[in-house]
């Protein structure tokens, strides 16, 4: 076998097996070196060599032994979730949150940071601020930092770390990871903010073990995250998943976008509160909104009804389109209540296919804040556990 392909690099072949090693304990741990073996396949020396370099890591630890039926116990493997922690921002229009986890995903410390203007070199800037502050004041080493995820709105290349487009900031091609690099100096991950939010669910959420699923997120814009087969779907360039800009109506109200009528122009933020301010001028902003919800505002719950609808009828499509097990819904939204979602849901049914509309399950997610920034974190942490060509960029891997 040519030495040069992938299959006969060494090094590579190594990586897989570390990784899948890696994974097992993370998803069955505590367990012993020879259920590591049985279970991915790998010989028992391949099993000792690869564990003592995790141990020597601080990735993974032994346990107490375990139940032996004669001889010696078995000594046990587990993550270690104190052996390097990871950050999570998710990248907002005029401040950024940031959060600091284990490798469970456990958040230590939270963060945020304004931003007092939009210009490339000010946000660099604060997010290495933030990165800073958030192992300052959880007392962690630098040394100990794992790596940093980055979520944010917009159209994004996870593999160059390249943010193509951003509906907020109005950058084009901005090389997010190259420019902070420098600065952070650990490996950086680049991913649109409803995908980071999609692998905390597959990870830690109500996504795990389901290999079909959705992520829909409603607040000032509406994402999509898409699981198919287990696997995320990103596009040819990072752009799938742009669900808020399926055409309504082209003569219909300017998006941020460029275009007209899309769809978080009916159903996103700043839509609702132009449909409310119809019925009432004094709706100034998505507080008075609120205030309105509960305060049941006839004029504000009829223009929910109808958004909800609306919303229902393009999820309806979505359904019929991928037919998902489970669609989770998420986001600042959700606090729009029931009178949004009950007709939204009440619409997906009329809409669907009977046959996938008894195939998916509706989830709407309670709301925290934090939620995006643990999804940034689980970008790190899937690179780390599941992806072997990028665990040479993890410090503790350099010399393995």
């Amino acid at each position: 076998m040519n030495n040069s392909t992938p299959l006969g690099n060494r090094v590579l072949i190594r990586a897989i097996n570390r990784s899948i090693i890696l994974n097992n304990i993370k998803t069955y741990g505590p367990i012993d070196r020879a259920q590591v073996a049985r279970v991915t396949g790998l010989s028992p020396a391949t099993v000792t060599g690869i564990t003592s370099e995790l141990i020597e890591a601080g990735l993974v630890f032994e346990k107490a032994p375990g139940d032996s039926r004669g001889g010696r116990p078995p000594i046990l493997l587990a993550i270690n979730p104190k052996g390097g922690y990871v950050i999570g921002i998710k990248l907002m229009e005029d401040h950024a949150l940031g959060a600091l986890t284990d490798l469970e995903a456990t958040v230590i410390k939270k963060d945020l940071v304004t931003l007092h203007d939009q210009s490339v070199t000010s946000v660099i800037l604060m997010l290495t601020h933030l990165i800073e502050r958030l192992l300052s004041n959880a007392g962690i080493s630098k040394k100990k930092l794992i790596g940093v995820g980055i979520g944010l709105a917009g159209i994004v290349d996870f593999e160059r770390g390249l943010l193509r487009q951003s509906p907020f900031f109005g950058w084009r091609d901005l090389p997010i990871r190259e420019l902070l690099q420098p600065h952070v100096k650990v490996p950086i991950f680049l991913d649109n903010d409803v995908n980071t939010l999609s692998m905390a669910e597959q990870w830690f959420g109500a996504g795990q073990g389901i290999d079909d699923f959705l992520t829909l997120t409603i607040g000032r814009g509406i994402g999509l995250g898409i699981v198919a087969n287990g696997r995320f779907y990103r596009g040819t360039g990072g752009g799938a998943g742009e669900f808020g800009h399926t055409l309504i109506d082209p003569e219909g109200p300017k998006c941020d976008c460029g275009k007209q009528g899309c769809l978080e122009t009916y159903v996103g933020y700043p839509g609702l509160v132009r449909s409310s301010q119809r019925m009432d001028k004094n709706i100034m902003n998505i507080d008075d909104l609120f205030k309105g919800i509960e305060e049941s505002d006839a004029n504000i719950l009829a223009v929910l009804q109808k958004s909800g609808d609306l919303l229902g009828r393009c999820v309806s499509n979505l359904i019929n389109l991928l037919n998902p097990k489970l669609i989770i819904v998420g986001g600042e939204g959700v606090r729009l209540g029931k009178y949004f979602f009950e007709p939204m849901q009440t619409a997906i049914q009329k809409y669907s296919v009977p046959e996938m509309f008894r195939d998916c399950q509706i989830r709407i997610e309670p709301w925290g804040d934090d939620a995006w920034a643990r999804g940034a974190a689980s970008l790190v942490l899937r690179q780390l556990f599941e992806n072997p060509i990028h665990q040479g960029e993890f410090e503790f891997f350099k010399n393995s």
